[in-house]
């Protein structure tokens, strides 16, 4: 197996976590205090048998050992990170895993406490994965909403059952149930879906004015974006682009910061009206550091296959409506819920590239009138 930094900073993560129990656990206890070395091993001894503690720990350890042995490539087709296995199914096992130990101890744990305490070992999870540079910022945030909301259901159901069974038997069940549907998933299920992002802004300025800040926008400044979602989760921001031609077949250059680089292909170019082009990226020439691997533009798991600027008339004299829609093939297995992301990211996205062409035409139609 080739090595990787990362699973390096992972196993120094863990060893840091469980000797923090240890020394959380002898400091509340007093065991610094005393001076006979079997007292002080007894306390530590204490952190380990603690069923709150121990629920903690074996939910993150379950969790960072699925995220490592799962990205193997000697494991293909038996286990992936981006499957339903590991979005739903695993943050379902950390949750229960968490109240399983905890009802040993509290077995009338109210349902609002079986929701939220599962939450502690996913943020830690979650966290470590970061820290870890097993994942970027990106993958975390769209990924914690599931994790959270299948931790809580599986801190439910543990709660439940061990009031039913008596804790007998239910964590192993429950376990290895990513282990067994991952590869059924990988091999039976197949959910690649196309979809369309569309949005549109009103611009007070004429089709002409509009068109002339559609092929060529040059020199993105900062302070013409505004602050919004892809910006604050770590998307790159585009710098500009630039058209070799002004006919179908000509190529649009895009340029994003961090060294993105793709080309776009007009398929329909209808002066002061619409403009399509198909979306010519190669992954490859997309640095690795720029985007999390799982959300790579041109990638794996999903990529923007065209789009289209269209200009149209308002019922309202001297407004014009821009839109800009874009088409999005999404081969994760995730639903609705990778749908909803991609809508939520690519929307804004849309929105803040109407803003500005919108900002630069009224900007230079109100100049070329002053004149």
């Amino acid at each position: 197996m080739e090595f990787k930094l990362e699973y390096l900073l992972t196993g120094l993560v863990l060893i840091a976590l469980v000797i923090g129990l240890f020394i959380y656990k002898a400091v509340k206890n007093g065991g610094f205090k005393s001076a006979k070395l079997t007292s002080g091993k007894d306390k530590i001894s204490g952190a380990i048998s603690s069923p709150k503690k121990l629920g903690i720990l074996l939910g993150i350890l379950y969790g960072i050992s699925i995220r490592i042995i799962w990205e193997l490539d000697q494991l293909k087709g038996i286990g992936e990170l981006v499957t339903i296995s590991f979005m739903f199914l695993v943050p379902f096992v950390i949750g229960f895993i968490r109240i399983h130990y905890e009802a040993k101890v509290n077995p009338q744990l109210s349902i609002i406490n079986m929701l939220i305490m599962p939450w502690l070992p996913i943020f830690i999870f979650l966290l470590t994965t970061v820290v870890t540079l097993l994942e970027g910022s990106i993958c975390v945030i769209i990924a914690a909403p599931a994790f959270m909301f299948f931790a809580s259901l599986g801190g439910v159901a543990a709660g439940l059952l061990s009031r039913i069974f008596n804790n007998k038997g239910t964590l192993t069940c429950v376990a290895v149930l990513p282990l067994i549907i991952a590869p059924l998933e990988l091999n039976y299920l197949e959910l690649s879906k196309t979809y369309e992002v569309k949005n549109q802004i009103e611009i007070n300025a004429t089709p002409a004015a509009i068109w002339s800040q559609l092929g060529n926008i040059q020199d993105i400044k900062k302070h013409e974006l505004p602050l919004s979602l892809t910006t604050l989760i770590g998307i790159p921001s585009p710098v500009s682009a630039q058209m070799d031609g002004s006919q179908v077949n000509s190529v649009r250059t895009s340029r994003w910061e961090k060294g993105i680089v793709f080309k776009e292909v007009i398929t329909q170019w209808s002066v002061n009206k619409r403009m399509a082009y198909d979306f010519e990226i190669d992954p490859n020439l997309i640095p690795d550091q720029s985007l999390d691997k799982h959300v790579k533009l041109g990638g794996e798991y999903f990529s923007p296959l065209s789009g289209q600027y269209e200009i149209t008339p308002s019922a309202t004299p001297g407004i014009n409506i821009l839109s800009l829609s874009t088409v999005i093939r999404d081969d994760t297995n995730f639903g609705i819920y990778s749908r909803l992301w991609g809508e939520l990211i690519f929307s804004d996205f849309h929105n803040s590239l109407l803003g500005l062409i919108k900002n630069r035409a009224q900007s230079g139609a109100s100049f070329a009138q002053g004149s």
